[in-house]
C-alpha cells in the first residue's frame, strides 16, 4: 500500500489510535513512525528540542538522516530485529543535531502495515562510550556493575545474557580485509543493538559474548532472532546459542563484580556447557565457594613461583629489531590468566604476584646482557610502598639490569591515589627503569593519567591500532596521540600489530613501537632473532 506522511493536525494523515498507542508504550518527548521504506511518515511532539527542527522537516526524510552515523548501524540492526508486538530498547543514540542525544524505545505494532513506532526521550550527549565497538570486558564489568545498581532503584527489569555464534572464527577468518572490516561493523552493530543501552555488550572468547538486556525474551527465541539477523550479516553458516542468568539478589558493587565475573569466566571458558547459576546472587555463593578452595592453590603457585613466564616480542620501527619482550605469566596450560589475576587482586595477592614475576624476570635477565623485558604492575600494586621498596631493594642487587628493566602498568584495577602512585614510579626511574602505561584509552586508563602520572612510554590499546588500516577515525586520534606523547617527552607503543597493512599505518602515524602476532607470539623463551616478518622477505 502507498504510505500517507503527515504531521500533527495534517488532515493527509488522521491521528489514528494506534500511534496515541506508540507514544503511551514509553515516557517519550518525540514520536516518530518510520515507514517500511525507511522514511519518516509521521512526527509529533518536541521535535525542535531533539534535532533543532520542526516536525515538517523530519517527515519524508531518511530516518538516518536523523541519526549520528556512529549509532546509524546499531538503530538498522534494532529494526531489522524487531518483530511484530514486540518493542526494543532504549539504546541511547546520538542525534544529527551537534550535541544532541536520546534515548530510543522502538515498538512494531501489528496494525501498523509494517511500520515501526519510535519514542525519543532526550537524554544528555555524551560521546560515544566506545566509538561504536564493544566494550572491552574491563569496562563491560564496570559499566554493568553501575548499570544494574541504577536499574535496581528505578525498578528496571534487566537479565545477563550469555551468546555463542558457532561457526563466527569460520566466517571471520574467509574473505577480503575489507570484507572482514563490513563483518566485525554489522556483528558489532547487532550486538550493541540487542545490548542496555547500545552499549551493555562485550566480547569474551571463542565466539562468546556477554550483554545485559531487557528481561522478556526467552533465550531460545532470543538465539533464533540473533541467527536470522546473523544471516543478514554473512552467508557463512552461524549458529548461535544463548543462556540468561537474573541480576537480583547482590546489592554491593564489589560483590556485583565478584559475581558478574564469576559467570562470565565460567561463560568464557565452557560456554554452552557452563553450569549456569540462576542469578547473580547464586553466581556469588559459588564465586565465594571457589575462592576458598583456589585460595590455597594460588597462593602455592605464587609462593613456589610455579607459574611460567611467557616472552612476546615489541619491536623497534626505526631499527626494525626486537627492542624488548613483554613478559607474561602463565598458570597450568591455561593461555589466558585472566581470571587467576582477577582472583589474585580478589584475595589480596597481586602483589605477591607481581613481586614473584619481577623476581623471576630479574633472574632470567641478569645472565644475557643484551635482554630487554617489560613486567606488568597493578594499579594496586604501585601505590604499595611496601612493593616499591623492595623492588628497588631488588633491582639494586643487580646492576648489570640497569637500564634493561620496564614496568608496564596495567589496567586491571584502576589507581586509587594517582600522586602516590607518580611518586612511586618517579622511584622507579630514578633507579634505572622505565615505566610504560598499559592500555591507553581503554578500561581505567584516561587522560587523568596523562596529567598526573611522568611515564616513558605510552602503549595504545590494540582496538584502536586494528582500524588504522581503513583511515577511520581512529588514524586521527592515534596521530594526536603521538603527537601530545612526543611533547610530554614519552614514546608510544601499538600493540595487536597483525599485518603489514596496520604495521605502515602506525609508522607513518610516528608510533615508535610495535607488537602483535606480526612479530610473532608469546614463545617460552625470548628469542632475540629478528622477527619472522615481511621485512625478512624485503631484505632478501
Amino acid at each position: 500500500m502507498r504510505y500517507a506522511r503527515g504531521v500533527w493536525g495534517d488532515p493527509a494523515l488522521p491521528l489514528k489510535p494506534h500511534r496515541l498507542l506508540g507514544f503511551a508504550f514509553a515516557s517519550a518527548d518525540l514520536l516518530v513512525e518510520i515507514a517500511p521504506d525507511g522514511l519518516i511518515a509521521f512526527a509529533m511532539g518536541a521535535s525542535e528540542a531533539l534535532s533543532g527542527a520542526p516536525e515538517t522537516a523530519l517527515v519524508g526524510h531518511a530516518w538516518g538522516d536523523f541519526i549520528e552515523p556512529v549509532d546509524r548501524r546499531m538503530l538498522e540492526m534494532l529494526l531489522a530485529g524487531l518483530e511484530p508486538g514486540r518493542r526494543a530498547g532504549p539504546v541511547l543514540v546520538r542525534l544529527s543535531a551537534p550535541e544532541h542525544a536520546a534515548t530510543l524505545t522502538a515498538l512494531r505494532l501489528p496494525q501498523n502495515n509494517g511500520a515501526v513506532s519510535c519514542a525519543f526521550a532526550q537524554a544528555r550527549y555524551e560521546p560515544a562510550l566506545f566509538e561504536g565497538r564493544l566494550a572491552d570486558r574491563a569496562a563491560f564489568e564496570l559499566l554493568t556493575r553501575d548499570l544494574l545498581g541504577v536499574a535496581n532503584g528505578a525498578g528496571k527489569e534487566l537479565e545477563l545474557s550469555f551468546v555463542e555464534l558457532g561457526g563466527l572464527s569460520a566466517a571471520r577468518s574467509g574473505g577480503t580485509p575489507e570484507a572482514r572490516e563490513e563483518l566485525e561493523s554489522q556483528l558489532t552493530a547487532l550486538l550493541r543493538a540487542q545490548a542496555w543501552g547500545g552499549a551493555a555488550a562485550t566480547e569474551l572468547e571463542h565466539d562468546r559474548f556477554a550483554l545485559v538486556r531487557t528481561k522478556g525474551e526467552t533465550s531460545d527465541a532470543f538465539a533464533a532472532r540473533l541467527g536470522r539477523l546473523m544471516s543478514k550479516v554473512t552467508d557463512k553458516p552461524i549458529a548461535p546459542s544463548a543462556g540468561a542468568i537474573g541480576v537480583g539478589g547482590v546489592e554491593r558493587p564489589q560483590q556485583v563484580l565478584r559475581a558478574l565475573r564469576y559467570a562470565l569466566d565460567g561463560f568464557s571458558r565452557e560456554g554452552a556447557e557452563f553450569a549456569m547459576p540462576a542469578n547473580l546472587a547464586d553466581a556469588l555463593t559459588l564465586a565465594m565457594d571457589r575462592a576458598l578452595g583456589e585460595a590455597g592453590v594460588l597462593g602455592a603457585a605464587i609462593s613456589d613461583k610455579t607459574f611460567r613466564l611467557a616472552y612476546q616480542p615489541v619491536v623497534d620501527l626505526s631499527s626494525r629489531k626486537v627492542h624488548h619482550f613483554e613478559v607474561l605469566v602463565r598458570f597450568g596450560d591455561d593461555e589466558s590468566p585472566f581470571p587467576q589475576i582477577r582472583m589474585a587482586e580478589e584475595l589480596d595477592l597481586i602483589e605477591a604476584l607481581d613481586f614473584a614475576i619481577l623476581e623471576r624476570a630479574i633472574g632470567v635477565m641478569a645472565p644475557q646482557p643484551d635482554l630487554k623485558l617489560a613486567v606488568n604492575v597493578s594499579g594496586r600494586t604501585i601505590i604499595s610502598g611496601a612493593y616499591i621498596e623492595r623492588a628497588v631493594k631488588l633491582i639494586q642487587r643487580h646492576p648489570e639490569i640497569s637500564g634493561r628493566l620496564m614496568f608496564e602498568l596495567t589496567e586491571s584495577a584502576a589507581i586509587d591515589d594517582l600522586q602516590l602512585a607518580d611518586s612511586h614510579i618517579q622511584v622507579l626511574r630514578a633507579a634505572g627503569c622505565e615505566v610504560c602505561l598499559d592500555d591507553f584509552g581503554a578500561g581505567a586508563a584516561s587522560l587523568a593519567y596523562l596529567q598526573q602520572l611522568s611515564l616513558d612510554v605510552l602503549k595504545i590499546d590494540g582496538r584502536y591500532i586494528r582500524d588504522l588500516q581503513f583511515g577511520s577515525r581512529s588514524a586521527t586520534f592515534i596521530k594526536h596521540l603521538v603527537d601530545m606523547s612526543r611533547e610530554l617527552g614519552m614514546k608510544t607503543l601499538a600493540e595487536m600489530v597483525e599485518t603489514s597493512i596496520v604495521e605502515d599505518a602506525v609508522r607513518r602515524a610516528g608510533v615508535d613501537f610495535a607488537q602483535g602476532w606480526l612479530y610473532g607470539l608469546a614463545s617460552d623463551e625470548p628469542v632475540m632473532a629478528a622477527p619472522k616478518n615481511h621485512w625478512n622477505a624485503k631484505a632478501g
